[in-house]
């Protein structure tokens, strides 16, 4: 099978309009003894629009979180472990 058969199976797969949005972030805190105060945020979406998933290892993730547009716009839902 080619690439362009691929790509033309690829779009052709039927979309599924009654999908539930899926939004969230999670925030892993202090998971690891070494690294006091560090964290991981992982933002994660699926919607009809498609499928994207961001993470990141950051020093204050909750300042970090605070300033991204994900969280400011309420859409998403926040889990903390």
């Amino acid at each position: 099978m080619t690439r362009n058969e691929l790509k033309q199976l690829w779009f052709s797969l039927p979309i599924d309009e009654n999908k539930k949005d899926y939004k969230v972030i999670t925030v892993d805190y202090n998971n690891n003894p070494y690294w006091e105060g560090y964290g991981t945020v992982e933002i994660t979406r699926d919607t009809r629009d498609g499928y994207s998933s961001f993470s990141t290892h950051q020093e204050n993730p909750f300042l970090y979180l605070s300033d991204r547009k994900e969280y400011l716009s309420g859409e998403y839902k926040l889990i903390i472990k």
